[in-house]
């Protein structure tokens, strides 16, 4: 595969991404975060928020809805860090849906920042303590925070982030490549 100018520039190997052989949780995670947040930044640039209440089917989120929700998901890393045990019965589910491209990006630098500004407070070994979450009296999950932030932050932003991917394709959006040119960049 030949790439086209610029895709290699943030590829892990290269000086930017490179991994030092003792690099800490904290600081694997800053770069790895930093990282998935600039493909993240491109396929929200192309949000057409013009039909923020499109849905492929109606038990999916509306397209504003997936948008603002991706825009969002660094915060969970902000709450596993800072909050011993999320309760969805207290603290609820976020129902904010931007109403512009401005918006949309506002909302997802700030919580970037915040993930990372609280990623830098943690120790090695706050990586061990446990995350809780519950829906009042149900236990749903107890994890290590490590795992937490992995799982609720990470692999829930790639998630939810591929959803949106094919809500782009099914509008006739041009999809931006994440890891390589997408189909509509050849």
């Amino acid at each position: 595969m030949v790439w086209k100018k610029g895709y290699n520039q943030n590829r892990p190997g290269n000086k930017c991404c490179s991994k030092s052989k003792f690099m800490n949780n904290k600081d694997a995670l800053v770069m790895e975060l930093k990282y998935e947040s600039g493909l993240t930044r491109k396929m929200l640039e192309r949000v057409p928020l013009e039909k923020t209440e499109w849905r492929p089917h109606e038990k999916s989120f509306t397209l504003g809805r997936l948008a603002t929700h991706v825009a969002e998901i660094p915060h969970w890393i902000s709450r596993v860090i800072t909050v011993d045990e999320w309760d969805f019965a207290v603290r609820g589910f976020s129902r904010e849906i931007a109403q512009s491209t401005d918006e949309l990006l506002d909302i997802f630098q700030k919580k970037l920042d915040q993930a990372i500004a609280d990623l830098d407070t943690l120790s090695e070994s706050d990586f061990n303590k446990t995350w809780v979450v519950r829906n009042g009296d149900q236990m749903r999950r107890e994890l290590s925070k490590e795992f937490a932030i992995r799982t609720w932050g990470f692999s829930h932003f790639i998630h939810h982030r591929g959803q949106l991917s094919v809500y782009l394709r099914m509008l006739n959006v041009p999809v931006p490549g994440m890891y390589g040119p997408s189909a509509d960049e050849r």
